[in-house]
């Protein structure tokens, strides 16, 4: 699996466990009997990580969606920027300007251009700040 398959597959878990009150484990487990999902230590780390940080992550998102509460934020757009924000403050491994791209791309497969923009402008200035 290639580590934007990985990063595709962390955010459809990431999008489940918004409607889900299962654990991160419990999700992990349902999808690997139901889409034969195996997944890679990428997948594992930022999928627990997002929800081991998530009060500071949404904090992030919060400070940097001037005008937006985020209530008000797609949960599309809102699980792309909870990744790429974990990968950019958690993951010194991968370059910003490739978590930024695939955050957009995410955005464009599964949200819309709005979000994509969106999403873009935030992580750009959360990587400033960062």
């Amino acid at each position: 699996m290639t580590r934007r398959q990985a990063r595709e597959e962390a955010f459809i878990l990431i999008f489940e466990k918004v409607f889900n009150n299962d654990s991160v484990e419990e999700i992990l487990e349902l999808a690997a009997e139901t889409r034969d999902l195996k997944p890679n230590d990428y997948i594992k780390t930022v999928f627990a990580g997002i929800y081991e940080n998530l009060e500071e992550i949404d904090e992030i998102i919060s400070k940097n969606s001037i005008g937006w509460s985020i209530k008000r934020i797609s949960k599309t757009a809102l699980c792309v920027l909870r990744l790429a924000i974990y990968e950019i403050k958690f993951m010194d491994d991968i370059p910003v300007a490739v978590s930024i791209n695939e955050a957009v791309e995410l955005c464009k497969k599964y949200a819309t251009a709005d979000d994509a923009s969106f999403v873009n402008g935030i992580l750009s200035t959360v990587a400033k700040a960062i």
